[in-house]
């Protein structure tokens, strides 16, 4: 066999065994690696590469010697998480760089963390002054996760005691033109509805790059030509405001009515839907 189609082949088979054995490390070796993990990364690359390459060796010993790495590296994670002290142990601890404001610059020594350094992870954070830090920790990732101080975290609706309805995640039911019917199925919609929405919208199903349905059965819509403007679904806001028209309408009834007893009648339903209002408000305000 020439020695050009020996390699193509070597190559095929070490890419489709690395492909393989990294499926079965799992989704941690493609993103935040430990210690021991990143050095099982480099040590099966190389491997894979001498089994490409060298035409002087037994090429199937570097496949063993993959599947051992591979081997070790599971065994090495199930034992992690038996045991916290030999996580402890090999993936490190985490240490805490930033305490009230103030920078521990013993701990930032102790991880080598050059205060530039750590400038740039507390930027990439959107963290702009130590001051404004209450607490930073150094994980064992090499990740600074940092919490700000009461003060400056965001407002959010609980700090300001508003209630918000529950979010669910958005279903993409078109995609590339494409209706996808198994995420309408799973939302209990179908093809005739969505359909009718894009008949709302004035959006040909073609011209839709990518389709989504909220919680709340609100599709959006992103098209292939950017240039034309879909608005934004209303029906809540439309709902809303039917709402309020009703309560207004009965408030008015109750107040030109000359009959106590219908008076009565419209002043209690008035007061009913003003409670439903408040209840679904959350929701449709979202």
């Amino acid at each position: 066999m020439p020695n050009w189609l020996e390699i193509v082949l070597r190559t095929l088979i070490a890419v489709v065994v690395l492909f393989s054995l990294t499926k079965l490390l799992g989704k941690r070796q493609v993103s935040q690696l430990s210690l021991f993990e990143y050095i099982t990364g480099i040590t099966i690359g190389s491997l894979a590469a001498y089994v490409s390459l060298d035409l002087e060796a037994n090429w199937y010993l570097g496949l063993i010697s993959m599947v051992v790495w591979t081997a070790i590296s599971l065994g090495i994670e199930f034992l992690q998480i038996k045991s916290k002290k030999s996580r402890d142990f090999i993936d490190g601890k985490a240490t805490i760089v930033i305490k009230d404001g103030k920078i521990l610059e013993d701990n930032l020594k102790k991880e080598r963390l050059t205060a530039d350094e750590l400038l740039e992870q507390l930027r990439k954070k959107n963290v702009f002054k130590t001051a404004d830090v209450e607490f930073a920790i150094m994980e064992p990732s090499g990740d600074i996760s940092v919490m700000l101080t009461r003060e400056n975290q965001p407002l959010t609706p609980s700090h300001l005691g508003i209630k918000v309805g529950p979010e669910q995640e958005p279903q993409a039911v078109i995609m590339d033109g494409k209706i996808l019917d198994e995420p309408l199925s799973t939302i209990g919609l179908n093809r005739a509805w969505l359909r009718s929405e894009l008949e709302k919208l004035g959006v040909a199903l073609e011209n839709v790059y990518l389709g989504q349905v909220d919680s709340y059965g609100q599709l959006y819509v992103d098209l292939f030509d950017d240039k034309i403007k879909v608005p934004a679904p209303q029906q809540k806001a439309a709902l809303y405001a039917t709402l309020k028209k009703c309560e207004a309408d009965l408030e008015m009834f109750g107040l030109t009515t000359r009959n106590a007893e219908a008076k009565a009648m419209y002043e209690e339903c008035a007061e009913k839907l003003r409670q439903v209002i408040a209840d679904v408000k959350p929701v449709l305000h979202r």
